[in-house]
């Protein structure tokens, strides 16, 4: 039943088309938070630092994790629907750059931002810093990879 949708409803390239706008809405992101939200919480000041990464939390977390989820799982329908796709070696080292994106999001970023839900912490807001350049470089090349395959 899946595949007959798939097949008759929704076809792989508009799925990667929708794919490769959510990869790089999620670039332009990624961007933002780098250079301008995160280096800003060193600014924030101890007094008013939970409430406002409290507040990060809760905003990005909308604009963020929706998209994040939308990518991954349109690259895996085009992984089982799209025979072509699976052929392509830059479709799959986008693929493995979406695994390192989503293990440094959750063994890195999301313990960070826990500590920093406790209280101003320089060490944490560092090691978000300099681990997100990771995230920022895996989502710039996914989006260098995908767009030859349009």
């Amino acid at each position: 039943m899946l595949k007959f949708i798939m097949t008759n409803l929704i076809n792989a390239r508009n799925l990667f088309i929708a794919h490769l706008i959510m990869t790089s809405y999620m670039l332009g992101g990624i961007w933002i938070i780098q250079i301008i939200h995160y280096p800003l919480f060193s600014l924030v000041g101890k007094e008013n630092f939970i409430n406002y990464e409290l507040q990060h939390i809760q905003k990005t977390s909308f604009v963020i994790a929706l998209p994040m989820l939308f990518e991954l799982i349109s690259f895996g329908g085009l992984l089982y629907f799209s025979n072509s796709f699976r052929q392509s070696k830059f479709f799959w080292v986008s693929g493995f750059l979406i695994v390192i994106i989503w293990l440094v999001t959750f063994i890195v970023s999301v313990p960070q931002h826990n500590i920093l839900s406790l209280g101003y912490n320089q060490k944490a807001i560092d090691l978000l810093v300099k681990s997100n350049w990771i995230r920022t470089i895996c989502w710039s090349l996914r989006v260098i990879l995908l767009i030859p395959l349009i």
